[in-house]
C-alpha cells in the first residue's frame, strides 16, 4: 500500500525511540560480558580478595566471575518463555502450551521486570564485600540479561515497519559490540586513574546501572507491541498503539491495512502450528538436520576463539607481550573499537552482498590463518614472562605484530561467524517449527558460551601459544568445513527450504504450486465472467 503519511522522514521517529530504549538492554548485555575479565585482572582486586600470585586461584576466580553470568543468562533466556506465555486451555496443542512466545504481561513489562532483576544483581555486585556476593550478583544480573537478550529483539521487530525493520533489528550485534567496547574503556579509565581501593571494581560494576537505569525509565515512555496485543485478541489496543507508533490516525487506510497484515500473519502461524508435537518437530521429514545445524553452528561459534579474547582481553594481550595495566587495557579497548566498526560495516553493507556460505567460509579461513600466525610468532618470539599488572614496558615488535593480527582477526569474525549464525538459523526453519529451532539455538549459544568462558583461563595457562593453534584448527578444520557443507540460503524463500532439506521433493512442490495456480486462475476466471455478465445486464 502506498505511504500517504505526510510526516515523511519523521514518520517512524517513535519506532526509533523505542529501539533506542530497548537496545540499551543489548548494550548492557555486551558491557556485562566484557567487564568481568578486566576487573579480575586488576592487581588490587586480586590482593583485596587474597588470591594474588596464585595462578590456579586467579584462573578459577576469573572464570567464575565471567561464567556465572553466562549460567544465569542461560536460565534467564529459558525463563523468559514461561513468563512470556499467556495462559492456554487444555484443548490447545501441546507446542503452544509449552513454547508460545505470547507474553502474559507483554513485551514491555517483561523487559521492565527483568531490567529490575538485573538492577538488583548489579547493586549486589557493586556493594559486595566478598566473592560469594559477587558471584550471586553476577548470576542475578545474568538472569536479567538472558531474558532481555531473548525478548528485546522480538519487541523491536514487532514494532518496526517492514521498510526499516532490517536496519533496526540489525543493530543487535552492533549494540553488543558497543557494550563490550564501553566495558574495555571503563576498565582502562579506572585502571590508569585509580590505583587502590575497592573503587577499582565497584566503578566498573556500578556503571552497569547507567544503561539499566536508562532502559527502565525509557520503557515507561514506550507502547506495547501491537503484534503481541493482536495475538491475545486485544485488537482495539493494537490498532491504537500501531497508529501511535506510525504517527497516524487509527482509522487511516495505511494503519488498517497493516493491522490486517498482522492479523493474517498471526492466523497463518496458528494454522501452521496446529497439532504440532515434539516428535514431528524434531524428527519429521527434513527437520532433524535443521536442528543439528542450529545446535552445531552455535557450538562452533563459541569455540571460534573470539569469546575467549572478548572475555579475557587484558589477560590475552598480556600473554602476547602487552604488559602493564595501561598497555593491556588500552590494547583491549582498541580491539573493542575495531570489532564495533567491523560489525557495523558488515551488517549494513556486506551480509546480503556476499551471501551466507561464502561469508562464513572466508570468516573461518581468515580467523584460522591469523591464529596460526599468532601461535607461530608467540612460539618463536615469546614476550618477557610478565603479567598484565607488571611495570609498563613498550611492547616488542613481535607483540605489536600479534596485536595487529588480533585486530584483523576480529574483522574476519565480524564479517561471518559473529552476526551470521542467527541470520542463518532464522533462514532455515519454516513457520511451523521456527519457535523450536530458535529455542534450541539460543540454548546452544548460552550453554557453550558458559563452557568457553569457564575453561579459557585454564586453557591459556596450560597451553600457552598452543591455545591459538587449537582455535586455528577449529576455525579451519571445523568451521571452514562446516561452511562448505551447509546449503546457501541467501535469496531463498522459506518454502524453498523445505525442498533444500528434503521435507518435500522439488517435483512435489512444483506440482502443489501448479495445482494452486490452477485454482487461483479458476477463481479469477469465474469472477471475471460474473463481472462481464453484470455489465451486460
Amino acid at each position: 500500500m502506498e505511504d500517504v503519511n505526510p510526516l515523511g522522514t519523521f514518520r517512524n521517529i517513535r519506532v526509533y525511540w523505542l529501539a533506542f530504549v530497548v537496545y540499551w538492554g543489548i548494550v548492557l548485555f555486551g558491557y556485562d560480558t566484557g567487564v568481568g575479565g578486566g576487573v579480575v585482572s586488576s592487581k588490587v582486586f586480586q590482593n583485596h580478595f587474597g588470591f594474588i600470585g596464585n595462578t590456579k586461584k586467579v584462573n578459577d576466580i576469573s572464570s567464575n566471575v565471567v561464567s556465572v553470568l553466562q549460567a544465569g543468562a542461560f536460565f534467564g533466556a529459558l525463563g523468559s518463555a514461561p513468563i512470556s506465555c499467556k495462559a492456554h486451555s487444555r484443548s490447545q496443542p501441546i507446542d503452544e502450551k509449552l513454547t508460545s512466545k505470547k507474553a502474559r504481561i507483554g513485551r514491555r513489562y517483561t523487559l521492565l521486570a527483568f531490567s529490575l532483576i538485573f538492577v538488583v544483581g548489579a547493586i549486589l555486585t557493586t556493594i559486595a564485600g566478598n566473592l560469594a556476593e559477587i558471584y550471586a550478583g553476577r548470576v542475578i544480573s545474568g538472569i536479567g540479561i538472558g531474558a532481555i537478550s531473548a525478548v528485546a529483539p522480538a519487541y523491536v521487530s514487532e514494532c518496526s515497519p517492514k521498510e526499516v525493520r532490517g536496519r533496526i533489528t540489525g543493530l543487535f550485534q552492533i549494540m553488543v559490540a558497543l557494550g563490550v567496547m564501553i566495558s574495555y574503556f571503563v576498565n582502562y579509565g579506572v585502571g590508569i586513574h585509580i590505583l587502590s581501593g575497592p573503587r577499582i571494581w565497584r566503578i566498573p560494576f556500578g556503571f552497569q546501572l547507567v544503561p539499566a537505569g536508562i532502559m527502565c525509565i525509557g520503557l515507561l515512555t514506550v507502547k506495547e507491541s501491537p503484534r503481541w496485543l493482536a495475538s491475545v485478541d486485544r485488537n482495539e489496543e493494537a490498532i491504537a498503539n500501531l497508529a501511535y507508533l506510525r504517527r497516524d490516525s487509527p482509522g487511516s487506510p495505511a494503519i488498517l491495512h497493516e493491522m490486517a497484515e498482522i492479523e493474517a500473519a498471526i492466523a497463518e502461524e496458528r494454522a501452521a502450528r496446529q497439532g504440532l508435537g515434539l516428535k514431528e518437530a524434531f524428527f519429521g521429514k527434513g527437520n532433524f538436520i535443521r536442528f543439528v545445524i542450529a545446535f552445531t553452528i552455535f557450538f562452533l561459534q563459541q569455540w571460534a576463539g573470539q569469546n575467549s579474547v572478548n572475555y579475557y582481553a587484558p589477560q590475552i594481550f598480556a600473554s602476547i607481550g602487552y604488559t602493564g595495566t595501561r598497555n593491556s587495557l588500552l590494547a583491549s579497548g582498541v580491539y573493542g573499537v575495531v570489532k564495533l566498526v567491523a560489525t557495523f560495516l558488515f551488517v549494513f553493507f556486506g551480509v546480503e552482498w556476499l551471501g551466507r556460505k561464502i561469508s562464513l567460509f572466508i570468516s573461518a579461513m581468515g580467523m584460522g590463518t591469523l591464529f596460526f600466525i599468532i601461535g607461530a610468532i608467540l612460539k618463536t618470539h615469546p614476550p618477557p614472562a610478565t603479567s598484565s599488572t607488571d611495570v609498563i614496558i613498550t611492547p616488542p615488535p613481535s607483540s605489536q605484530a600479534m596485536a595487529a593480527m588480533l585486530y584483523i582477526y576480529v574483522c574476519f569474525y565480524s564479517m561471518g561467524w559473529g552476526p551470521l549464525p542467527w541470520v542463518y538459523v532464522s533462514d532455515i526453519f519454516p513457520t511451523r517449527t521456527r519457535h523450536y529451532g530458535l529455542a534450541l539455538a539460543s540454548s546452544s549459544q548460552w550453554l557453550w558460551n558458559f563452557v568457553v568462558s569457564k575453561v579459557t583461563p585454564d586453557i591459556q595457562s596450560a597451553l600457552g601459544y598452543k591455545m591459538f593453534l587449537m582455535f586455528a584448527a577449529i576455525n579451519i578444520g571445523g568451521m571452514g568445513v562446516f561452511s562448505l557443507l551447509i546449503p546457501e540460503t541467501k535469496g531463498r524463500s522459506l518454502e524453498e527450504m523445505d525442498v533444500i532439506f528434503g521435507s518435500v521433493t522439488k517435483e512435489e512442490r512444483q506440482a502443489a504450486i501448479d495445482r494452486r495456480e490452477k485454482e487461483i486462475n479458476r477463481v479469477s476466471s469465474h469472477h471475471s465472467s460474473n463481472e462481464i455478465a453484470d455489465e451486460k445486464v
